[in-house]
């Protein structure tokens, strides 16, 4: 059964003054004949700390890489604005991951490039400024990470936490409108997530950029998370969407609630206190 939440401020979020920044109409994915989901319908309004959620296997990651072009659907649309992403033809797609930046879920830094040779790569390929210009901007965005000063370390002398903020630091580059985190706090201590999920709510606040992050990990979810989309590999779409707190007290479904408790509801029914 699909749970949704819907407020009134969501509903405000998509009248005309405030249209949706990215919509998913009835997607399919699939490898080959196998498909991984199906039917998935979802909105991510301007502004939404959005969380891609669901057990292991069930295509987060997969779902990922549909809204960011590197896989297209077998069926449906993704909507950027009123612009259908994948009807679109490759100048103007291209036009619309420039808005987008990309943390990959190992930060993906070049290992021969200091941290701000990583972070002025994009601006050297995309814009068209001064060399001046670029090291101002790298030293600014490697200051909004808390790595001020690291311009010349290589991603090899710093540690796993500091290189996915330098990752962050290279996909606020371009000054995104949508940041995408592919599980940011795997391999990190708590201290280290807990602190990349309190910078992911500073940029949100501060520079009212839309967030959308794959991830399992339930502290992350509560800590930054105001709207979702839950993947089920079972039924193979998608069973449950909106605010992880509401579906958390609200939701009657089994698995989510099972999810989002770490089984401990479950527990509780089989063994009542």
């Amino acid at each position: 059964m699909l749970w949704v939440y819907k407020t009134e401020m969501k509903a405000q979020s998509t009248t005309l003054e405030n249209p949706p920044h990215i919509i998913v109409s009835d997607l399919t994915m699939a490898y080959g004949d196998f498909v991984i989901q199906r039917d998935l319908n979802f909105t991510i309004n301007h502004n939404d700390i959005f969380i891609i959620m669901g057990g292991s296997g069930c295509g987060k990651s997969t779902l990922l890489r549909h809204l960011i072009g590197l896989k297209s659907p077998v069926k449906g649309q993704v909507y950027y604005g009123d612009i259908n992403f994948w009807d679109a033809d490759p100048a103007e797609r291209s036009r619309i991951m420039r808005k987008c930046g990309i943390l990959y879920q190992k930060g993906a830094l070049w290992s021969s490039m200091t941290l701000g040779e990583n972070v002025a790569l994009p601006l050297e390929e995309y814009t068209d400024l001064s060399a001046r210009d670029i090291s101002e901007t790298v030293s600014l965005k490697l200051a909004l990470v808390g790595l001020a000063g690291y311009e010349e370390f290589y991603p090899a002398e710093i540690s796993g936490g500091m290189q996915k903020r330098a990752g962050l630091a290279r996909a606020m580059a371009l000054d995104p409108e949508i940041l995408f985190f592919d599980e940011p706090s795997a391999g990190l201590d708590p201290v280290s997530a807990r602190r990349l999920d309190d910078l992911i709510l500073e940029l949100r606040d501060n520079l009212g950029t839309t967030v959308v992050v794959v991830t399992h990990e339930l502290a992350s979810i509560f800590a930054i998370g105001n709207n979702s989309v839950f993947l089920d590999a079972d039924t193979r779409t998608m069973i449950a969407q909106g605010d992880p707190h509401m579906l958390l007290a609200e939701t009657e479904d089994l698995k989510v609630r099972e999810f989002l408790t770490r089984g401990e509801f479950a527990s509780a029914e089989i063994f009542p206190g």
